[in-house]
Parts: structure tokens; C-alpha cells; sequence
């Protein structure tokens, strides 16, 4: 029997990060014991900085905004206004029980969505993220991806570089590569409104929980 669509949820305003997180764990929870359903939170956060379980304090270059520990893996990451931020949370027993299945599938997600506005994205061996070319020919990064696993149930996900201030990522070393550069939507000249964004995650989501192992 085809498992049903996850709760799509959208914040229109800025959402606080410690208390996104709270809302995070507590939905996990309910996941896992049935009482609620998956969801795909889209979001945007004020600056700050996130540090994930394998943070090195040395690529804290500049705490200029808040720094919260994240719990996901990974480094340091920045959020902040015009990065589109979605918390996917599934329940991966019922979906394969496979966490490279599923952050490999959230990459192509990722890519499918940006295909649409005229993007070409890719994977990099041995790199986390998702990458493109900016407008001087250099391989960037234009998206990150931390997640958590924890009783098969997935919390955090994706965050989009739509519009953000890309000043911002030099308060650190962004999970841990410095050797390229960020870009956005914006820099690319791509339309970078949340409402196509959004609109591309929405029609690519299918394919999305088909990959993770939906209706097995």
C-alpha cells in the first residue's frame, strides 16, 4: 500500500532556530510513536551560525551572529534571510530503513528542483553539498545538506542558497571546505523568489519519496 504524502508546511515569516528545533525533536517524536504525520517544513531563519557534530572551532572565523549546536552532522553552516531551509522528516521505517538511500535521494531532490529554474547542479565526489559554476567559471556551492537519523526518523535536511547575504558565510569555514566558494540563485541571475523554489521542491517531492523507498 503507497504510504501517504507528508504534511507540507510553509513558514512565511522568520523562524527562530532554537525554537524550530524544539518543534523539530517534538515532531520526530510523534513520528515515531504514529501519533503524527511525516512533514516537509520549508523555512527561513535570522543569521546565525549552526555547529553540527563534527565542528572544528577553528572554522569559527567570526561569531558575528548567534552559534547553535545543531545536532545534525556535519560542520559549520550558516542560515539566514533568503536561504530557503527545509526540515524533512520521514519515517525511514517504513520507507527502507536506508540513510544513504535517503540522503542520496535528498541531493537529487535538491538538483531536480534547481533544474527547473535553470540551474544545472551536481554532487561532488568527496564533497558535501550541492555545487554549480558561478558567474566567473568556479566550481561553488549553492547547497548544503545535514541530516539526523534518529529512531529511523529523519530531522533537519536541505538549506537553498536563494538570496542570502553571501558576506555572511565568511564567519566561518562552511562545513569545512575552503577551498570554494558560495553562490545563490541571485548571483547566478536565476529567479531566487521562495514561491518558484517552493513550487519546484512541491512538483519534484514524488520522485523524492519514490527514491528514499516509499511504497515498498
Amino acid at each position: 500500500m503507497s504510504l501517504p504524502f507528508p504534511e507540507w508546511t510553509v513558514s512565511p515569516a522568520l523562524s527562530d532556530y532554537a525554537a524550530a528545533l524544539t518543534d523539530m525533536e517534538a515532531r520526530a517524536a510523534a513520528i515515531y510513536d504514529g501519533t503524527a504525520a511525516e512533514r516537509i517544513w520549508l523555512l527561513e531563519h535570522p543569521p546565525l551560525y549552526t555547529a553540527g557534530t563534527s565542528a572544528d572551532p577553528a572554522e569559527l572565523l567570526d561569531p558575528r551572529f548567534p552559534v547553535h549546536v545543531a545536532g545534525r552532522g556535519g560542520r559549520y553552516t550558516y542560515h539566514g534571510p533568503g536561504q530557503r531551509v527545509g526540515y524533512v522528516q520521514l519515517n525511514l521505517a517504513r520507507r527502507g530503513r536506508d540513510v544513504r538511500a535517503f540522503v542520496h535521494a535528498l541531493e537529487g531532490w535538491v538538483i531536480a528542483a534547481l533544474a527547473d529554474l535553470g540551474v544545472a547542479v551536481r554532487r561532488a565526489d568527496g564533497r558535501i553539498g550541492i555545487w554549480t559554476d558561478d558567474p566567473h567559471g568556479r566550481e561553488a556551492k549553492i547547497g548544503a545538506i545535514g541530516v539526523r537519523v534518529k529512531r529511523w526518523v529523519t530531522l533537519h535536511g536541505f538549506a537553498i542558497n536563494a538570496a542570502p547575504d553571501l558576506t555572511h558565510f565568511t564567519g566561518i569555514v562552511p562545513c569545512g571546505i575552503s577551498d570554494y566558494p558560495v553562490t545563490s540563485l541571485a548571483a547566478l541571475g536565476q529567479p531566487s523568489d521562495f514561491a518558484a523554489l517552493d513550487d519546484a521542491l512541491a512538483r519534484h517531492l514524488p520522485a523524492f519519496l519514490d527514491n528514499v523507498g516509499a511504497a515498498r
